[in-house]
């Protein structure tokens, strides 16, 4: 019965949110707290949900002052070369600019933190999207992808998980595992390069004259009239996706914004560095690490009481979205963990792969991970259902190295699930609706981990 309740209440509620019957923070919070009644154990939904909270508010306070930090290194001008550069290479054309955000997010991935990833490549990229009138989803689903295949570097956390539970070396999971994951990161651009024909189609392409190239960047990354800027050819035709609806007065990355602090440039870079650095080399927790940034940047970057309010201010609205949006989460995960449900979905699975799969566990590994990264944690995957899995797989001589690397292709799909924070941060930042990211990005990430899992056998490395 709980297995049957437990695929029930994710199946609802992902209905309900992607039909938009309802908002993901009402849908978070009421779903789990009816079902943990149907389950016979509403009076324990108190301590369920202290529970979930108690696990997810380091990862909370971590976004807070992760998106307060980047918020400040946006204002004083530090991703402003970034953007520069991504639109040299875009240009006006819608082709170039989802292929640069694929790449962007590829880049930026390597700090090993989503958050961080999609704060600069929303950041970067919202302006031209906006100003374009692109897919606002085109952007949240591609860098999400790239963000997914990227992920599974062993400071990114699946692959350490992995090492952890099954007690081998994270650098032999992940080493292998580069010409597939490779092969992943290529099919992501190749999408990337899709998805922007049908963009360019759609819209057209913009020609900047040589003139007004220089005004031309600043209405594109700016808020400017859109003077000197003339649309080429486009069909003008919907193409199936959603559209952001027009906001009067939408600023972006305003190149003479009063906030810039060109003289502290290399102070922010160096204090960027010194952050990312410390992260990876796990000096510190990461909440610490961002909480210490943040007071460090608005101390330095805005030395009077007002401009701090006023930065704070400002960025109070993706605080307040994401921090909400985790601790509704908690309310789902302590309600799936508490009650026994994840446990039983898990035991489920496990106990109807057919005996003949035996030999090709590293397979069933490979695509049960898909699923079950999206639908619960990485640590309830990782910690509860691989060791399971390896056991099986070593009963009929698969290696848990073998199932280890087959265990981290579902990333690219995992990384849009409703139960990973940062996916918040993406749609919160590009005002994209959550129901709308999630209906168009599933297929094409359970794609591309199909592509990763793919190449992993076909190189002999599952």
């Amino acid at each position: 019965m709980l297995t049957i309740l437990g695929f029930a209440m994710i199946a609802t509620f992902l209905v309900l949110i992607m039909l938009k019957k309802m908002s993901p923070i009402a849908a978070l919070v009421l779903i789990p707290a009816l079902f943990c009644v149907f389950v016979g154990k509403g009076a324990k939904l108190g301590d369920y949900v202290i529970d979930g909270v108690t696990d997810l508010a380091p990862t909370a306070a971590m976004l807070m002052f992760a998106i307060v930090y980047f918020g400040v290194m946006i204002d004083v001008g530090l991703f402003d070369p970034i953007v520069r550069g991504i639109l040299k290479f875009c240009k006006a054309d819608p082709l170039r600019i989802v292929v640069g955000t694929a790449v962007l997010a590829a880049i930026v991935s390597l700090d090993g933190d989503g958050s961080t990833t999609f704060m600069i490549t929303v950041s970067a990229m919202y302006p031209l999207y906006k100003r374009l009138k692109m897919s606002m989803v085109v952007m949240t689903g591609v860098a999400a992808m790239a963000n997914g295949v990227m992920n599974t570097l062993p400071w990114g956390g699946p692959t350490a998980r992995a090492a952890t539970a099954l007690k081998v070396d994270a650098g032999d999971i992940f080493v292998p595992m580069i010409p597939a994951l490779a092969m992943g990161l290529l099919f992501v651009f190749a999408l990337a390069y899709v998805l922007g024909r049908r963009e360019r189609k759609r819209l057209g392409v913009l020609t900047l004259d040589e003139v007004l190239v220089e005004e031309a960047e600043t209405v594109l990354v700016g808020a400017g009239s859109g003077q000197g800027v003339k649309r080429a050819g486009g069909s003008g035709g919907g193409a199936g996706l959603p559209q952001e609806p027009e906001e009067d007065g939408f600023q972006g990355l305003d190149p003479d914004r009063a906030t810039l602090r060109p003289k502290l440039y290399w102070f922010n870079a160096l204090l960027t560095v010194a952050l990312l650095t410390a992260m990876i080399m796990e000096w510190l927790p990461i909440p610490v690490l961002f909480l210490l940034g943040a007071a460090l940047a608005l101390t330095v970057n805005f030395p009077h009481m007002p401009d701090q309010k006023a930065r704070l201010a400002a960025h109070a609205d993706n605080v307040l979205n994401v921090s909400g949006m985790v601790f509704a989460a908690a309310v789902f995960t302590g309600v799936l963990q508490g009650t026994g449900m994840v446990d039983h979905m898990a035991t489920w699975l496990v106990d109807n792969i057919p005996a003949g799969m035996g030999p090709h566990m590293a397979l069933v590994a490979g695509v049960l991970s898909i699923p079950l990264t999206y639908f619960m944690s990485n640590d309830g995957f990782y910690f509860g259902i691989l060791p399971v899995l390896a056991e099986a797989g070593q009963a009929h001589g698969v290696s848990s190295l073998e199932i280890a690397r087959a265990s981290i292709v579902g990333q690219p799909l995992h990384m849009s699930s409703p139960l990973v924070p940062a996916v918040y941060v993406l749609v919160g930042m590009a005002k994209v609706e959550f129901g709308d990211h999630t209906r168009f990005v599933v297929k094409w990430a359970a794609l591309t981990s199909l592509v990763v899992l793919g190449a992993g056998i076909l190189f002999g490395i599952i």
